[in-house]
């Protein structure tokens, strides 16, 4: 088909004239662009992927609020799919906490003031529920200002003043923008990965001290110590690597390991409870190295 239109060109056919030329089946082929392309945003705000998926319908010379888009009626926003926002974790919109998922965006525009609706459904790929909403929980609105904005042809979302705990995201199209703010716990995500970590260090330590006493696998008892040390340094996991080493007759390894417990283990005060066992070990090893 290149080569014939490259042909007919030479001879001074105007390309509508080489399209009404074409055979019909050449239009079912013919790859052309979409009037309202499909796009994605995608943004990392602290520890929570956000993910938008709209269309981006163009102003092309048209009345658009009050006219393409009605004033005081839901506006799904994108013109030919279902605008969805998808939350790793969960999230504030506006002032309204959402569970992590994904929400059908949808919004209601006023002159003043637009109401933003977030319609979460069963089903978390963010399809359409039912005719009938079954699959549908309770909406969440927000209500945001309108403010005038220099003129945008195309309907564009984008993230704006984000961090690692808030973000806001606006739209803009034609010469309004609107935004919603929207906040996550990242600090409190990170208080608790670090208590999970506080509890992964000890059961590391619990599996080795198992090693050492019960199975009496000594290499695999240092592995687990050593995975409890890279988590956290404490005179607990110390004491049990350096008597795995001296059951292995290591007796300088298990000497070094002993001294850095018993030193974490007098910070401890009375809580040291092992501190004669500890040091008579010391003493022990100093004479077989």
């Amino acid at each position: 088909m290149r080569t014939m239109m490259i042909a007919l060109r030479l001879f001074g056919i105007s390309g509508t004239a080489i399209l009404a030329l074409l055979p019909a089946r050449a239009f079912a082929d013919l790859e052309l662009p979409r009037e309202s392309p499909p796009a994605r945003l995608t943004q990392q705000v602290g520890l929570t992927e956000i993910t938008l998926d709209y269309s981006s319908p163009a102003v092309r010379g048209r009345r658009i609020w009050g006219g393409v888009v009605p004033y005081d009626k839901p506006w799904s926003i994108s013109s030919n799919q279902f605008t969805t926002i998808r939350f790793s974790k969960e999230a504030m919109f506006g002032n309204r906490p959402v569970p992590a998922g994904t929400y059908r965006l949808a919004a209601v525009p006023a002159k003043a003031e637009w109401t933003m609706i977030l319609t979460r459904v069963a089903d978390t790929a963010g399809n359409a529920p039912a005719a009938d909403g079954r699959g549908e929980l309770p909406a969440v609105k927000v209500r945001v200002p309108v403010r005038a904005n220099p003129f945008r042809e195309r309907l564009t979302f984008f993230f704006s003043n984000f961090g690692n705990d808030k973000a806001s995201l606006d739209l803009e199209w034609e010469k309004v923008r609107v935004s919603v703010a929207i906040s996550v716990n990242t600090a409190d995500e990170i208080d608790a990965r670090i208590k999970e970590l506080d509890s992964a260090w000890r059961s590391y330590a619990n599996a080795a001290r198992y090693m050492l006493e019960t199975t009496k696998d000594f290499d695999a008892g240092l592995k687990y110590a050593n995975q409890s040390l890279a988590l956290k340094e404490d005179w607990y996991t110390l004491w049990i690597k350096a008597a795995l080493l001296a059951a292995k007759g290591d007796y300088p390894a298990a000497r070094e390991s002993g001294a850095r417990a018993y030193e974490l283990g007098q910070k401890l005060g009375d809580g040291f409870v092992l501190e004669p066992e500890l040091k008579k070990a010391l003493a022990d090893w100093d004479k077989r190295r």
